[in-house]
């Protein structure tokens, strides 16, 4: 036996990574990827999935969690637009690319797409 748990109907889901149960997972929220000093973020529209409404994705940003917390407080703040953080991204509800890529350029990242 290697000791680790598979289901536990104490806890719930567990996850396979680290092994805690999967609503206080310690491997998703350590995100410790370092912020380079140029940072590159690549903006993009996605309507596949989401019944016919648009995002607007900022992608190939470093996993870092509490960089992504704060860049998308920001931007969601600034543009007025609800949203989520995803590994490496950040998806605003909406077409807001033009407002992001003004943001971003603001403080500094080089913005494609």
């Amino acid at each position: 036996m290697s000791g680790r748990v598979v289901y536990s109907s104490d806890k719930g889901r567990v996850c396979p990574t680290c092994g805690w149960p999967a609503n206080d997972c310690r491997c998703s929220k350590r995100l410790d990827e370092p912020v380079p000093a140029k940072v590159t973020a690549k903006l993009r529209i996605e309507k596949k999935g989401r019944g016919g409404k648009s995002v607007t994705v900022v992608d190939a940003l470093p996993d870092n969690g509490p960089f992504l917390e704060e860049l998308a407080k920001a931007l969601k703040k600034a543009c007025a637009v609800g949203g989520t953080v995803r590994p490496g991204a950040i998806e605003l509800a909406g077409d807001v690319r033009e407002r992001v890529r003004a943001l971003l350029a603001a403080r500094g990242f080089v913005v494609k797409g």
